[in-house]
């Protein structure tokens, strides 16, 4: 219930010192102090918000003790390189069961004062999901993972720890002329592909996957469980392409299935450098984002080796919503350079076309889309650029030494274009819209531990990234949030938290991050869910929550749940104090 509501700073600071000195100094019950270690405050407090017994509470929380914690812990990591034996491991890993497990998951870790890291598939680049510098607890949602679709209405309610490949296979399931517009890599999480964006081979026709969410249900910072409109519309925004661990757990997203021809086309085309490969890149940077809208060719390039002598393959992968006699029309119209003839391209059903993306052979049953390939994981590096004017070909001649020279190190151009250019950049809270011609990826992988081949690997990649300066976007320099970069900045969430996200957060999100912050400072004014690029609270929020730690500490503020936070809807300095019983 609301205790006080003061219209004035000074007065606030009178009566807040007032009550807090009371509450400190008199015998008010404190959990954390009063059952011993956290971990026994924790299961209490599970216990309690569940109604469970203890056998029921084991179930879902695996300690460093528990002979399955190492096997729970690695099946989700996809980079290597975040587990090693000097990783810091997570306290506890919590895997719910039910959406009401969340709740308490979420409450109970505020009450004994531990970071809660939140983790679907594992595919966060920079493994800020599973991995922090102080103690800390995982929330894995793996076990959340149904799937309700419903092709009358053309939806499907999908949970947060679905993988893409458990929802493209659903899908199929029901309809062989309805898809969803999401990645490539079918063991990706649901819940953090769609936060962030998410995008695949149809977002020039239908715009990211999140252009296509219509619902959702997060649990927030009071571990109370919202849908759309319990939310509102702000948090609503956010939680697309803002990325949701930055105000709560998402549960599930209720998305838009789109229509798929019952034949689309794919091909595959290389070039060296010898075979006309800087003209046909060139000509990419033309066609690719100003084509058909049903066509998606993604270029890749990487340094080679042939006859002994280095060079550049650059490598066309294509998805077309049609058949193939239209595609090969339309692209000796378009890109005579390419030269395709329909004997270089395939005819399929969209399922099929979602295995051959995936690298499975013809013929594979879409039964593989349900592996989830647990324990996979290479040792990676990647980063993220986007482009607004084509490359020169005397610069592309200047990128093919410079990667040759480097060796390993490979890039991926993803076409905007098509929808993507009639989405307002506010629309979401994924900002990369109109203007960009395509976005970059720097991908670089190896399969060895040890500290030299990784100094050498990240060294390469923050090579490029600098060699790309002149080419790519400006003011600010722009990333993918889905693309997880921690080299663009992180926050160490001390007095300098707004500034230090900042700098990551124009990145992300460009004119969208000062809108995040306000939603953040809204639903989630104590920073709990954070990480180390999350969206911060505004400065004055943080001022106010300073005053509290003159009085007591933070281990007490969260245990009581004292919920302080700026009147954000009026924008004036009235601050409102909350006491939940």
């Amino acid at each position: 219930m609301e205790v006080m509501k003061i219209s004035t700073l000074s007065a606030f600071s009178f009566w807040l010192s007032t009550i807090l000195l009371a509450l400190c100094f008199f015998n008010f019950p404190i959990t954390r102090a009063a059952s011993g270690s956290a971990y026994e405050s924790f299961l209490q407090c599970l216990t309690q918000q569940t109604n469970s017994s203890d056998q029921q509470i084991s179930n879902i929380v695996v300690t460093q003790t528990n002979s399955s914690y190492a096997s729970v812990l690695r099946a989700y990591i996809r980079n290597a390189r975040f587990n090693l034996s000097s990783t810091l491991k997570p306290t506890v890993i919590i895997t719910p069961l039910q959406e009401s497990h969340v709740s308490a998951a979420v409450i109970c870790s505020k009450q004994v004062g531990f970071q809660l890291k939140i983790r679907s598939g594992g595919h966060d680049y920079e493994g800020l999901s599973y991995i922090s510098d102080r103690p800390f607890f995982i929330l894995d949602m793996f076990n959340l993972r149904s799937i309700e679709v419903d092709v009358k209405d053309e939806s499907a309610w999908v949970e947060a720890g679905a993988t893409l490949g458990e929802l493209y296979y659903r899908i199929w399931q029901k309809s062989k002329v309805h898809g969803y517009p999401a990645g490539v890599c079918p063991t990706v999480g649901v819940g953090g592909h769609l936060s962030g964006g998410g995008y695949g081979n149809m977002l020039r026709k239908f715009g990211l996957s999140t252009d296509n969410v219509v619902d959702a249900k997060i649990v927030d910072a009071r571990g109370r469980i919202l849908d759309r409109k319990a939310m509102g519309e702000d948090l609503f925004w956010a939680i697309r392409g803002g990325g949701g661990a930055s105000f709560g757990v998402v549960l599930a997203y209720k998305i838009k299935l789109v229509p798929v021809p019952e034949t689309v086309t794919v091909f595959r085309a290389e070039r060296l450098l010898a075979e006309n490969a800087t003209d046909v890149v060139y000509k990419w940077q033309l066609v690719a984002p100003a084509t058909d809208d049903n066509l998606f060719m993604r270029m890749l390039l990487h340094p080679v080796t042939r006859n002994k002598k280095p060079t550049v393959r650059a490598s066309i992968v294509a998805l077309y919503l049609g058949g193939a006699d239209s595609l090969v029309t339309l692209l000796a119209k378009d890109f005579p350079e390419l030269g395709l003839k329909k004997e270089n391209v395939m005819e399929m059903s969209w399922i099929q076309s979602v295995l051959w993306w995936a690298n499975f052979e013809n013929g594979t049953s879409p039964n593989v889309l349900l592996d989830r390939d647990l324990n996979s994981a290479d040792f990676l590096k990647r980063k993220s650029d986007y482009v607004q004017k084509p490359i020169p070909k005397y610069s592309l001649n200047l990128l093919w030494k410079q990667m040759m020279e480097l060796g390993k190190i490979g890039l991926v151009f993803n076409p905007y274009g098509g929808k993507m250019a009639e989405i307002p950049a506010s629309e979401t809270a994924f900002p990369h819209r109109a203007g960009n011609l395509f976005k970059i990826q720097y991908s670089i992988s190896w399969g060895d531990p040890g500290t030299e081949i990784e100094e050498d690997r990240l060294s390469q990649a923050t090579s490029l990234y600098s060699f790309m300066t002149p080419f790519v976007s400006k003011g600010p320099r722009s990333a993918y949030l889905n693309y997880r970069d921690v080299d663009i900045g992180i926050n160490h969430h001390g007095e300098d938290s707004y500034a230090e996200g900042k700098v990551y957060g124009e990145k992300y999100f460009n004119g969208n991050f000062d809108r995040l912050v306000k939603v953040k400072t809204m639903v989630d004014p104590e920073n709990f869910f954070r990480n180390e690029q999350s969206i911060p609270t505004e400065p004055s929020a943080r001022r106010n929550w300073i005053v509290l730690a003159i009085f007591c500490s933070p281990d007490w503020i969260s245990g009581h749940r004292l919920l302080l936070y700026n009147d954000l809807r009026n924008e004036s300095p009235c601050i409102n104090i909350l006491y939940h019983n």
